[in-house]
């Protein structure tokens, strides 16, 4: 996954300020997915809150960017361009994401208080496999929605042949 952000990062990189810095929040949550998992891997019973707690906490921000921020400029830029093909490809796309989103908030659901988190920590591993699946697909969902909505419209990408 984290190759994946790294070639997001390299394909999409520059062209906006806005995608950067949420490139940047995806990478930074990652990493910090990769940290809880290898405590988890290490010893699970040792886990404590905060790991969890950063974690959660990035998840949360990358996906609130994502729908509040993201989502609705990559929208607008495609209005803008009158590319209807490009809205039509998104709402279907977001869709799809919003079955992301609900495993993101149940996850937040079973960890965010100390009392939920001591009575799942035994599920940890296996919300750890199901967010790494939910995650790449998000990611892949998210990368669709910046080629159609945004590359497509870059001036490298409309200017005529020389």
């Amino acid at each position: 996954m984290l190759e994946d952000c790294k070639n997001a990062l390299e394909r999409w990189g520059g062209v906006h300020t806005l995608i950067d810095r949420w490139l940047d929040q995806r990478r930074q949550l990652l990493v910090s997915f990769i940290e809880l998992k290898e405590a988890c891997d290490a010893e699970l019973e040792a886990v404590s809150k905060a790991p969890i707690d950063t974690f959660s906490e990035k998840l949360m921000d990358y996906i609130s960017a994502g729908h509040f921020e993201i989502y609705p400029q990559l929208s607008e830029e495609a209005r803008a361009f009158g590319d209807e093909g490009a809205l039509v490809i998104a709402e279907k796309l977001l869709e799809r994401l919003d079955m992301s989103t609900e495993m993101v908030l149940e996850f937040d659901t079973d960890f965010g208080s100390t009392l939920h988190c001591e009575q799942n920590i035994a599920r940890l591993p296996a919300w750890i496999d199901r967010l790494a699946r939910g995650l790449t697909e998000r990611f892949a969902l998210e990368d669709q929605l910046i080629a159609r909505l945004h590359a497509v419209h870059s001036p490298q990408h409309t200017k005529a042949p020389a």
